[in-house]
């Protein structure tokens, strides 16, 4: 790095506003915002809050300490001797915490690089922290790169902490020291410590969420003629049904949101109870605290109390759903609905195969209905809900099972199914040891409840949906051959959106009409221009992607997003579709397609892995583990 070129460049911009090209663009950009923020050249220090302004910031963001508090006390044994220090920000660049070598800590107060210290650009003008936060990059500045010249002493390297639900900004951290302790390896570590406190948190966060969900399951006995919600800090949405939803929606339409409960968030634990009654008429929420600190909650929306003839647990056969709803003209999509059709009268086991997105549910749906009569639908998500309650989900339990068990036990789905039709969405993520469990309800026709001794006989049907090639998971050892068998005495696959030619314009004119109809508006129109760039986009989410796309472009408006209702052109599609059509798919097996799929996903969300699950149309921790196993593949 030509560092006395740079310091003749930062004369220059501070002389005649002269930009040179030695200067990188991130560099000269926060330049150019650090005059537009007024600092002087000549800042010697940071300003500091007040005691009581720190002590404020610090318990706002004790989460964030407590979690970096690892990586903190490996800096004060690593840095010890080496002039520099490890410093942790909230996301305003407020300093929290700092460890490190006693004399880089000593010096750092020269320019309140201590706690306290307020490192945003808009008060000390360019430094790693404040431009991190400021770009929500990692970033180096060394020397003579920082905006006032009594911090030009000074090499740092910061990288932004980001929360694991949203991606959001929460804070910072950085290593700094005297400029001739410049490492370039500094970044790379500063990174590596944001992950690390990352992951923390990430962790952290499954664990309350997984206490939310045994309090729920524990409870779900006591609300039997109500929807449910359950729900995380800052209102994550951990579980909910399409029923809930629905009805949320219809109660206040602004309430749940990008995967929260936007009505929740940013309100302290002990206004949710208020918020909740203030915004969901009918509805109350009940709290869940760990070691007396409140993590999360449930949403129960009450309604009149009906007589059911079905278990709760059973969702009755849905109005028709016939085999010509499934919308679709194209010669793969009427030889899809035809075997479907010809399978659903035989009543053998059906694996329907497909990638994430391409409408598997819908088909299960028509085979189930083909029936009369029907009997009820029961889905359940195996890759939705963690490892440790897929198994009571599934064959219910008996009381004092396992700690928070029911009083009264609770039916399993298995139960629940038995004279209709139990449909198994991501059923190769089911894991290893329950696959034996289920092969002998189906082998039976018997379940035993956890916990329980009295055998339970069921006779149900049984759908089975992947977008894995299960035959490959078989021959992996992580699918049992038996199993597979059993439950794929019939296959069909699904083909996704890009090989059905002109369908992607037919479900969309229809995803329109549904969508217009829902907010009181007249069916969008598309342009040509619009129309050509859908057909030529590859669609990695499929069918529900172009949902999503679509009742997106309905709320927002056509013509330039100015009118809801107007006609729909080209420029208002999302980026990516007007950037053409997507990368096509790299090889033809269905795990293969699975992971360009996630790849291309991650990508055009720039990294942000809540938005990608959200584009997929699959569950968050569904992602995390297809990430993983991709980053174990590669590393094997």
């Amino acid at each position: 790095m030509p560092y006395r070129e740079i310091a003749r460049a930062w004369e220059a911009f501070h002389q005649d506003g002269l930009a040179s090209p030695v200067v990188r663009p991130a560099v000269l950009a926060s330049w150019q915002r650090s005059r537009r923020h007024a600092i002087a050249a000549t800042l010697s220090a940071a300003p500091l809050v007040s005691e009581a302004e720190l002590f404020r910031r610090r318990r706002d963001n004790m989460r964030l300490i407590t979690a970096a508090r690892p990586a903190m006390d490996e800096a004060r044994h690593l840095l010890s001797d080496a002039r520099s220090m490890l410093i942790l920000t909230d996301p305003e660049g407020a300093i929290l915490e700092t460890e490190g070598d006693v004399r880089a800590v000593d010096t750092g107060q020269e320019v309140k690089l201590q706690r306290g210290g307020m490192w945003c650009e808009a008060q000390i003008g360019t430094n790693a922290i404040g431009t991190a936060l400021a770009c929500g990059r990692p970033v180096q500045i060394h020397a003579a790169e920082h905006f006032c010249a009594p911090v030009q002493r000074w090499t740092c390297a910061a990288a932004p902490v980001r929360h694991p639900l949203d991606g959001a900004v929460i804070g910072a951290v950085d290593i700094s020291g005297s400029t001739d302790t410049f490492n370039p390896q500094n970044l790379a570590h500063a990174v590596a410590l944001a992950h690390q406190i990352e992951a923390v948190l990430g962790r952290r966060m499954e664990m309350e969420h997984e206490e939310v969900l045994r309090h729920f399951l524990g409870k779900r006995s006591l609300w039997l003629s109500e929807e449910i919600l359950a729900f995380g800090r800052s209102g994550a949405l951990i579980y909910s049904t399409d029923r809930a939803l629905k009805e949320v929606a219809r109660r206040n339409g602004a309430f749940v949101a990008d995967g929260r409960l936007a009505g929740l968030k940013d309100v302290a634990p002990e206004a949710w109870a208020e918020r909740v009654a203030a915004l969901l008429p009918g509805a109350s929420v009940e709290i869940v605290r760990e070691d007396g600190e409140e993590i999360g909650g449930v949403v129960v929306l009450h309604a009149p109390r009906r007589g059911r003839t079905l278990p709760r647990e059973a969702e009755r056969a849905p109005d028709a759903v016939p085999f010509e709803a499934i919308v679709g003209d194209s010669a793969v999509m009427r030889e899809a609905r035809e075997k479907a059709r010809r399978m659903a009268e035989s009543g053998l086991p059906i694996l329907l195969e497909g990638e994430t997105g391409v409408g598997k549910e819908v088909f299960a749906r028509a085979i189930h209905g083909a029936r009369t009569p029907a009997g009820p639908f029961v889905p359940l998500n195996c890759g939705g809900l963690p490892r440790d309650l897929i198994a009571s989900e599934l064959f219910g339990y008996e009381k004092g099972a396992f700690t928070g068990a029911d009083a009264a036990g609770k039916q399993g789905k298995v139960e629940a199914a038995s004279g209709g039709l139990l449909c198994l969405d991501e059923i190769g993520e089911m894991p290893l040891e329950l696959q034996s469990y289920l092969l002998r309800v189906l082998e039976d026709g018997v379940v035993y409840r956890i916990g329980g001794h009295a055998a339970r006989q069921v006779d149900l049907r049984l759908v089975s949906m992947t977008n894995r090639d299960l035959s490959g998971e078989v021959a992996a050892g992580r699918f049992r051959k038996d199993l597979f068998y059993r439950i794929a005495a019939l296959r069909l696959r699904i083909p996704p959106l890009r090989e059905r030619g002109d369908d992607v314009l037919l479900v969309a004119d229809h995803l329109g009409t549904i969508a217009a109809r829902r907010a009181g508006l007249a069916p969008p129109r598309f342009t040509e221009a619009a129309r050509a760039a859908l057909l030529a986009y590859g669609w990695p989410g499929n069918v529900r992607e172009l949902r999503n796309v679509v009742e997106m472009l309905v709320a927002m408006g056509g013509a330039g997003n100015n009118a809801p209702g107007g006609a729909i052109d080209a420029d208002d599609l999302p980026a990516e579709i007007r950037a053409g059509a997507a990368p096509p798919a790299r090889a033809t097996d269905l795990r293969s397609l699975e992971e360009t799929a996630i790849l291309d996903a991650v990508e055009a969300c720039g990294g942000n892995l809540s938005r990608a699950a959200r584009r997929l149309g699959i569950a968050r921790s569904t992602l995390y583990m297809r990430l993983a196993a991709l980053e174990a593949k590669g590393a094997g």
